[in-house]
């Protein structure tokens, strides 16, 4: 054999020489064929962007500024430029590697170690115990990646660089969702402190045209006591609204990377619509789709690209090393032709004994893998479940929503009568305050039906990994 095919053989082993570990699979998941709750329509809510999704101005301008300002996000992006790095670091094992140095030495040999040495009788030494030496060489290293080591640990750095970029999406879309579930928690909470004052107003006049007609013998004083307990009980109500509209706007306001203050107000909570049948796309998309999924699919990968790179260190490690430079005890003379230096070489690593700390490595990386595989089984299964959750409560909602307003209706006419039965000295007050009363808990009843209607819908489009596979134009 000549020696250029000599020479190309190690550069054959290191570019193409095999690469240890199982190549990754994805595991088998069963998938259903489609959703139980669900509309036969290949189409997916989720095809909507967020800023389509929601019918609000005020609420795209609010989850705008979120996907901007939020701390969780910044983090999540600062995690993901930490990953590329480390890509970069992995990767940069594979290339030859060239470092420039320089030293200065000054310095006293042992001349117990080193006696001087004279060649003629009566003559000086010609051993000189100290001295100076300068010395700048170009150094160069470049390891035969023979067993695939550094290509796994690149390909895991790569997964694990995609895993974060999906675990960032993660946070983009659970914050869309969570500034648009608080907004419109927002909005209930002031629809009801609305309904709420105006029962106050209703209940107040009641109350002084009790006392009017107490102050003619008309009425007993217990109709009058008994209204003045039903405003207090509707008066205390407002307080505690108020104070959970202030905590809901500090809530949010942390969510848009602000300090505690005022969210402005867009539509009212009874002025959405919400679609009869929701489209939910297939089961099969929902891999694809969903960050938390893809996230947990490139962890395995990354996982599994490790067994391999453990798996390398049972073998040799060859590294070329070569040197060139210039050395001498004259500053004057470093750069002159005998000065030179240099050397080449390979280095050879070869495990002989570490008790069982190799074997340990491989069997902590397929240890890894295992746990990431069964991590990626359950991430995909609670999606599916996430899904099946948000559209049975989808439908379910749509439905209390139209007996409760069916309810709603039903009472105020029942309020009107008792009204007209007491005045016409029929009825009794009594069943003026009962009405009065299951009025006011059907009205606040229906309102939060109508919140977590809409509730529903955001979670639906969550679970169905919407909000972050489009950008706005």
């Amino acid at each position: 054999m000549t020696a250029g095919r000599v020479a190309v053989v190690p550069l054959a082993l290191a570019l193409g020489g095999c690469l240890l570990g199982p190549d990754y699979a994805r595991p088998p998941v069963p998938v259903p064929e489609r959703w139980q709750e669900a509309v036969d329509d290949a189409g997916s809510l989720a095809d909507q962007g967020w800023w389509q999704f929601f019918e609000d101005p005020v609420l795209v301008d609010l989850v705008r500024v979120a996907r901007e300002q939020n701390t969780d996000v910044r983090v999540a992006a600062a995690r993901v430029e930490q990953a590329r790095a480390d890509l970069v670091v992995a990767g940069a094992a594979r290339f030859p590697q060239l470092d420039a140095s320089g030293s200065y030495t000054y310095s006293r040999l042992s001349e117990v170690s080193f006696p001087p040495i004279t060649n003629t009788p009566g003559a000086a030494p010609a051993f000189k115990p100290v001295g100076q030496i300068y010395r700048t060489t170009l150094d160069l290293s470049f390891e035969l990646d023979l067993w695939g080591r550094i290509r796994r640990a690149t390909e895991a750095a790569r997964a694990e660089l995609l895993a974060s970029d999906a675990a960032r999406r993660t946070v983009l879309f659970t914050l869309v969702s969570d500034v648009a579930t608080l907004y419109f928690n927002l909005l209930e909470r002031d629809e009801e402190l609305a309904v709420s004052r105006h029962t106050v107003e209703t209940r107040r006049e009641s109350l002084r045209i009790l006392r009017l007609r107490f102050r003619e013998g008309i009425s007993p004083e217990l109709d009058v006591r008994r209204a003045e307990g039903e405003l207090a009980a509707a008066t205390n109500i407002v307080p505690d609204l108020e104070r959970q509209i202030r905590q809901l706007e500090n809530a949010l306001s942390v969510l848009l990377g602000r300090n505690p203050g005022p969210i402005p107000r867009g539509r009212r909570l009874t002025a959405y619509t919400v679609p009869l049948e929701v489209p939910a796309g297939l089961p099969s998309v929902l891999l694809e789709r969903r960050p938390d999924v893809r996230q947990a699919e490139q962890q395995m990968i990354a996982a599994n690209a490790r067994i391999g790179q453990a798996k390398a260190a049972f073998f040799p490690r060859i590294v070329l090393t070569g040197a060139y430079g210039v050395e001498s005890s004259d500053l004057t003379r470093l750069f002159t032709g005998p000065a030179q230096v240099w050397s080449v070489g390979p280095a050879i690593i070869a495990p002989i004994f570490n008790a069982g700390r190799v074997g340990a490595g491989v069997d902590f990386a397929e240890a890894q893998r295992d746990e990431a595989v069964a991590q990626y089984r359950r991430v995909v299964q609670t999606a599916f479940r996430e899904v099946e959750d948000a559209l049975i409560a989808h439908r379910k909602n749509r439905e209390e929503v139209i007996e409760d307003q069916k309810q709603v209706t039903a009472y105020r006419e029942v309020v009107r009568l008792t009204r007209l039965r007491y005045f016409s000295g029929i009825g009794t007050q009594f069943e003026v305050l009962d009405a009065d009363r299951q009025l006011l808990s059907a009205e606040l009843a229906t309102l939060r039906t109508l919140s977590d209607q809409l509730v529903a819908l955001v979670q639906l489009y969550k679970a169905l990994g919407g909000g972050w596979t489009n950008e706005p134009g």
